[in-house]
């Protein structure tokens, strides 16, 4: 009998009713940064999972690619689903050429299993080092699974929080392959762009030219609160600022864990100018650095 997943107490939809974003997105505009929860009826929530979220499936997020203006999505394997990657990978299958995975694998994927995923369009995998969301996990068994995938041309993205990034350094540069940083390591937006923390960030960026950084989830970092979040806009401006070359957007939808409020999608996407002000910076960001990233085959 199938286990009834239901949803968290506490657990914030995302919102039913986007507005219509302002800004016009470049033409084969990127989100780089989302995610399917799901559904559960189909594809069930990890056992191990820390949070039970809603269903957020394949279906509602290509009406919001749509609604939004985007035409291609890069999906995330949701923690609500561990290693279990189906609904991320059911998710590319299903808009072929418009969507790229990212995997959640443990040590013993095997080669077959990571070539089956890449023809879905998996491109990488994620190392989550946020301990309210996962489980710890040795340095040695992340290293293993660089080597596994390396050879795929796959590349790996990584989520912390800013606290822990001065004790991950050495690791992160020995990962062997592209490395993409979610969200700016989370920067403690409180303490300004010239605080040591993010500058140690910046220095991280310009140090490994393999290290790239989403300048992504203002409604996370943000202390001010929306639809502005004005306080996150100076370091993810300094972000593109410094590195045009390097850095990819994305919504994050559904937004998993948010507590604070549900932002509106479109209000996220009308940030996008206030960090990328100038075209050029604007098709970088959304369109050059993810087609170079993910579409390269």
């Amino acid at each position: 009998m199938t286990e009834v997943q239901v949803k968290d107490a506490d657990w914030l939809d995302f919102h039913p009713n986007p507005s219509k974003p302002a800004f016009t997105l470049p033409e084969g505009a990127v989100d780089a940064h989302c995610h399917v929860f799901g559904p559960s009826p189909e594809f069930p929530f990890a056992p191990e999972r820390k949070y039970t979220p809603c269903n957020a499936g394949k279906d509602e997020l290509y009406k919001l690619r749509d609604y939004l203006g985007f035409q291609r999505n890069v999906i995330v394997q949701a923690t609500c689903h561990g290693k279990d990657n189906r609904a991320m990978v059911d998710a590319c299958r299903t808009a072929g050429d418009l969507a790229r995975g990212i995997a959640s694998v443990g040590p013993d994927i095997t080669e077959d299993e990571i070539r089956e995923m890449d023809a879905a369009g998996v491109r990488g995998v994620r190392f989550n080092f946020v301990k309210r969301l996962v489980d710890a996990t040795p340095k040695e068994v992340f290293l293993s699974i660089a080597e596994k995938i390396k050879p795929f041309g796959w590349h790996i993205v990584v989520y912390f929080e800013a606290q822990d990034l001065e004790e991950l350094v050495p690791f992160l540069e020995q990962l062997p392959t592209v490395i993409v940083v979610d969200h700016m390591g989370r920067p403690d937006v409180e303490k300004g762009v010239d605080h040591p923390d993010f500058q140690r960030f910046l220095d991280l960026m310009a140090r490994n030219e393999n290290i790239w950084s989403k300048v992504t989830c203002p409604e996370r970092l943000s202390k001010v609160g929306p639809d502005t979040y004005d306080d996150v806009v100076p370091f993810a401006k300094k972000v593109v600022e410094m590195f045009p070359d390097r850095v990819l957007w994305g919504t994050d939808w559904p937004h998993p864990n948010m507590k604070s409020h549900m932002p509106d999608d479109g209000k996220l996407v009308d940030f996008i100018p206030r960090i990328a002000p100038t075209d050029a910076e604007q098709k970088k960001l959304l369109v050059d650095n993810p087609m170079r990233l993910y579409w390269a085959r």
